[in-house]
């Protein structure tokens, strides 16, 4: 589109504005499939076929966003007088914008088609136990993001730019006092737990056939509400969600010596689903019909966890998953309960961890994350510090570098996105006391009737897309700012209980 060569009024000005928004949208959510698609069924030998197509819509997208054109529409509305949601449009896209407008093309498409790459390269990395393969690769995915970051901000810290990309309106420092207060909080309680001497329930024996957890997952996602008209269920190396308002796709994995691990994960990935699928179908391409990247895990961590872990859904759900897994007709619901909830700080994953333990898995990976970024560590450092870590906050030492520091796919494509995992987590447990207020939860849970607690989420959350800002979404949905206490106060009361603490 040539550059036009007057200033068009607002109304012209937003109505091409909004176009370009959904023409983008429409090409971010084309790469999304095909990324899924690479993750779940596409042969190996697609990857470098792939990874240029992916690298070619991103350029395009990018493009797109910073022609001449943007911004002299966003000029036409600087001081125009435009509507709450108008006005939320063209914050978030002026955002989008100015974090580009200076970034070369040809860097964001290095970025996509390494990220593609390197999602084969990890995989055989891992499976290989082979952390030299995948080193490289780390250091340039770092060194171009760092690159992209003096593109952004040449003033500011490249990890502080980086982080803001995923989390614009949750300063890091905030994200840094979260983190203090959980350090402060969860080891002591964990050693609480340790000193107990009370041990929960473990019911897995044996091995589970991966066709039973399937058909365990899918009645799951029934039992739960997931809408199959717009959804579908699969596998990946690494659990994830993809998708918009009208299909979205969950995966899962299957560990076959627990089944509790691929139920906890698909209704993680269905908490996502719950989110995109609650967006505004009339504002799809649009800010208003976009999720929040930043609230986006406190979806699936509600699901996960303030539903899936609680005992009233194991006294409803129990029939489904003795149905479906052999063995276990004894089985009562306290004991699975018990199963969902059990801490074990000895465990090496952070997708098989337990509620409290999780945050360390998070943190360690986040100061690990940041010193590689702002060159405090080299490459080489990652594994060994990575050990030290994992003992120093879980007493625990990995034994190879697939159970450390190449278990996660994250790496693949960049840094400074992992503080998500514990944001998820505080919101979870603010939206959750907050919904409470309104809803008997239990009770809805014990009824099999999820319907109202969909509705509140859709209502208070994802009908709102990003129309604002972290933080006053947040406040607007719970009454409360942004805080690590309600966290704090639902895990003491949950485990002090579990544990007789």
């Amino acid at each position: 589109m040539a550059t036009t060569e007057s200033t068009p009024d607002a109304e012209t000005a937003y109505e091409q504005l909004l176009e370009r928004s959904r023409r983008l949208t429409n090409l971010q959510y084309a790469s999304m499939y095909l990324n899924w698609d690479q993750q779940v069924m596409m042969p190996e030998g697609g990857a470098p076929g792939r990874a240029q197509q992916l690298s070619a819509l991103s350029a395009t997208s990018h493009e797109l966003l910073v022609e001449d054109d943007v911004a002299t529409w966003l000029d036409a509305l600087e001081d125009a007088d435009l509507s709450d949601e108008q006005a939320a449009n063209v914050r978030e896209i002026r955002r989008q914008y100015e974090r580009e407008a200076n970034v070369p093309s040809e860097l964001t498409e290095k970025l996509t088609q390494t990220a593609a790459e390197n999602q084969q390269i990890w995989q055989e990395a891992k499976a290989g136990d082979d952390f030299e393969s995948f080193a490289p690769r780390l250091e340039r995915v770092r060194d171009l993001q760092r690159e992209k970051a003096g593109y952004v901000d040449p003033d500011k810290n490249p990890y502080t730019v980086l982080y803001e990309g995923g989390h614009p309106y949750v300063p890091i420092e905030t994200m840094e006092d979260i983190f203090e207060t959980l350090r402060e909080e969860l080891p002591p309680l964990v050693e609480e737990i340790r000193e107990s001497g009370r041990d929960l329930a473990d019911p897995w024996e044996g091995e589970y056939p991966d066709d039973d957890q399937r058909d365990l997952c899918e009645a799951a996602l029934s039992f739960l509400g997931y809408d199959w008209d717009r959804g579908r269920l699969d596998t990946a190396p690494h659990p994830f969600m993809a998708g918009s308002q009208f299909d979205a796709r969950v995966t899962t994995r299957f560990k076959e010596t627990d089944p509790m691990d691929a139920l906890t994960a698909t209704i993680h990935e269905m908490g996502h689903a719950t989110y995109q699928l609650g967006l505004r179908q009339d504002e799809y391409g649009t800010p208003l019909g976009a999720p929040r990247t930043s609230i986006h895990e406190s979806q699936s961590r509600f699901w996960e966890n303030h539903i899936g872990r609680t005992k009233p859904f194991w006294e409803v759900f129990l029939p489904t998953f003795t149905e479906h897994i052999d063995g276990h007709d004894d089985v009562t619901a306290q004991e699975m309960y018990e199963a969902a909830n059990r801490i074990y700080p000895n465990n090496l994953i952070r997708v098989e961890a337990d509620e409290l333990t999780y945050h360390m898995h998070i943190i360690l990976r986040c100061e690990i994350d940041r010193a590689f970024v702002e060159g405090e560590i080299e490459v080489d450092e990652i594994p060994g510090l990575w050990n030290d870590k994992m003992d120093e906050y879980l007493g625990v030492r990995p034994e190879t570098d697939s159970e450390g520091c190449l278990q996660d796919i994250h790496w693949t494509s960049g840094f400074a996105g992992f503080q998500g995992y514990t944001l998820g987590s505080v919101v979870a447990a603010q939206l959750d006391a907050a919904i409470r207020d309104d809803l008997d939860v239990d009770e809805l849970v014990r009824e099999e009737n999820f319907e109202p607690i969909h509705e509140w989420m859709t209502e208070n959350v994802h009908q709102q897309g990003q129309r604002y800002t972290t933080p006053e979404l947040i406040e607007r949905a719970t009454g409360q700012e942004l805080s690590a206490e309600p966290f704090v106060e639902y895990a003491r009361e949950k485990f002090t209980s579990l544990y007789d603490l």
